[in-house]
């Protein structure tokens, strides 16, 4: 009887934090291994040089500034001309922010396990092989609540996704790799991005380019309206992995573009509008100088180390300048926080620093 007393009071609690929640829908994007160095920073000229097979002559003059905030707005305007001005970065460690991953593996799977469970799991998810999840993920919750229901959805490059997310036993809608949208009513944007992907060749085995990922979602969001959708992109990883440091910032530049372009969609959508919370954050990091940067991994100082923004309904206004110490685990609580559903999973506890819920 004592166990279930602590229960209720314990579920009490949870909905009255839960009712406070300020965003009816959330948007979480993910940027694979996009490093905090270089998001603070702007582009790091000491590695032009590092493009073998993808050159682009033109780098110095597409991101070299000598002053840093020009510098890291060259490289992502959306993120320094909007999301600075209005919302909230964490994980600069200049100023003494701080973001880091709890689990010991600093890779993919473990990275987007912690992301959206709210809990790393070093002895069960300690690879990238495509196992399905046993741990529940923000998602999954979320889409289980029956306001949410049939309104949680993914669009992600990487094909391991729907394991990471466990869609069969979930329920949640996941679109991943190099799989073409299917259906009755598709859209002529639709069916021309199949026809384009079905001809393209892949540089990435199973793994789909991240403007096929974008663009798919974004259509997906506009018909069906989801309440919580996650966008996951993968070239920042997959360049910086092939040594591209040209690719990899040009990726990054154009991954900035389509979230600019999506943040003007949701606020110009009379459905979203004034209603959505963008989160942008990454998996894990990489190494700081001109060969560890390819890699990740424990084996890799300072691949622990990332950052996080966001912009939007019940999303403080604080700019970069907020100090202290955050953690990959607290994200998932965050989402569900301001929602308002519950999430009674272990996890870390929501961001206040971020949220402007009490």
């Amino acid at each position: 009887m004592r166990k279930i007393l602590i229960f209720l009071i314990v579920l009490t609690g949870a909905i009255a934090q839960a009712q406070s929640g300020k965003a009816q829908h959330v948007v979480l994007v993910t940027l694979d291994g996009m490093r905090w160095q270089d998001v603070f920073h702007g582009a790091d000229s000491a590695m032009f040089r590092q493009q073998k097979y993808l050159e682009d002559p033109n780098l110095k003059a597409k991101y070299w500034r000598d002053d840093l905030n020009a510098r890291r707005e060259a490289l992502m305007p959306f993120l320094w001309g909007k999301v600075a001005k209005q919302g909230t970065l964490l994980g600069n460690r200049d100023k003494t922010s701080f973001m880091n991953v709890t689990n010991q593996m600093w890779f993919s799977y473990p990275g987007y396990n912690e992301l959206l469970t709210g809990q790393a799991d070093d002895v069960r998810i300690n690879s990238n092989d495509a196992n399905p999840n046993p741990n529940l993920t923000v998602l999954e919750v979320i889409n289980a609540n029956p306001a949410f229901k049939g309104k949680v959805a993914a669009f992600t490059s990487w094909d391991c996704f729907p394991a990471i997310i466990n869609d069969k036993r979930s329920g949640v809608f996941v679109s991943a790799g190099n799989i073409p949208t299917v259906g009755a009513s598709l859209t002529e944007a639709e069916k021309s991005m199949n026809r384009v992907l079905a001809a393209v060749p892949t540089y990435s085995g199973n793994t789909r380019m991240d403007a096929f990922t974008f663009y798919y979602g974004l259509e997906y969001l506009k018909k069906n309206k989801p309440r919580l959708m996650y966008f996951s992109f993968d070239e920042t990883d997959h360049f910086s992995h092939g040594g591209e440091y040209a690719a990899y910032l040009n990726s990054a530049r154009a991954t900035d573009a389509m979230i600019a372009e999506l943040w003007d969609y949701l606020e110009t959508d009379p459905q979203y509008k004034g209603k959505t919370a963008l989160i942008i954050t990454v998996d894990h990091g990489r190494g700081d100088d001109a060969e560890n940067w390819k890699h990740h991994g424990r084996k890799i100082e300072k691949a622990d180390q990332i950052w996080m923004a966001a912009i939007g309904a019940g999303i403080k206004n604080a700019g970069e300048s907020t100090a202290g110490q955050f953690f990959q685990n607290q994200v998932a609580q965050t989402i569900a926080t301001l929602l308002g559903v519950p999430f009674l999973q272990p996890s870390g506890k929501p961001l206040p620093v971020l949220t402007e819920i009490k």
